[in-house]
């Protein structure tokens, strides 16, 4: 399974920490997947393809929550999304980071709601 952060942040935020440099993401957006995303994070799309928004609250215990609700209405095909991609613009851009998604299952014209609280990054800290 490939899911996790992407060579793009890893690398910009090690080049951060060791090298001066500045990183930063402006917004992130969130896509849906039936299988996992992979490396690149362009395997196994949702039928629905489109990316929403997601916004964070402070990041507390190495983790990030999301801090409000992420739906896409009207959804275009019946699926089941098991993984998702997080992505630095609505289309094209970097891809960020994926994880897995635990959900219903969805068919056309349903609303799919991730809650706000539901969607997390965490990192592995020494303790």
């Amino acid at each position: 399974m490939a899911t996790g952060l992407s060579p793009f942040v890893a690398n910009g935020w090690l080049d951060a920490l060791g090298n001066s440099t500045s990183f930063s993401v402006a917004e992130v957006y969130v896509q849906l997947h039936v299988g996992d995303p992979g490396a690149a994070g362009t395997a196994n799309p949702a039928q629905e393809t489109g990316r929403r928004e997601v916004s964070f609250a402070a990041a507390s215990g190495a983790s990030l929550v999301s801090d409000a609700d992420v739906s896409w209405v009207n959804i275009s095909g019946g699926q089941d999304a098991e993984f998702f991609s997080a992505w630095s613009a609505a289309t094209t851009g970097n891809f960020l980071f994926s994880g897995t998604i635990v959900s219903d299952a969805y068919t056309a014209g349903d609303t799919f709601t991730i809650p706000s609280g539901s969607l997390s990054v965490s990192l592995a800290v020494a303790s």
